[in-house]
């Protein structure tokens, strides 16, 4: 799938921007039908611990799914959104599924 990566007031490394991949094209064995997405990786000022944001928006045929989530590290709070992802892609399938029949 392919993911447009922008991070917000630092640079994201190679590193975290191939975990967020990995993880978000484990969401393809879910629903096969995802056109594309996005993730905005930032930095919240306020905070002085979980200060680290990801959001994601898929693009899906005729639906746009999104999920922001804030944990103290990138990796965390990417591990959360997918997971939430995950469940909201699970949920659209079944009602899908069930309106078809």
């Amino acid at each position: 799938m392919k993911l447009q990566m922008h991070s917000i007031h630092f640079d994201a490394d190679q590193k975290l921007i191939d975990f967020i991949q990995k993880k978000a094209d484990k969401l393809d064995t879910f629903y096969d039908r995802i056109i594309d997405g996005e993730v905005f990786m930032r930095l919240d000022k306020n905070e002085k611990n979980e200060n680290k944001i990801v959001e994601i928006k898929l693009n899906v045929p005729g639906k746009q799914f999104f999920a922001k989530e804030q944990s103290d590290s990138f990796e965390a709070a990417a591990d959360e959104a997918v997971e939430a992802l995950r469940r909201q892609i699970k949920k659209y399938k079944e009602k899908v599924v069930l309106a078809n029949q």
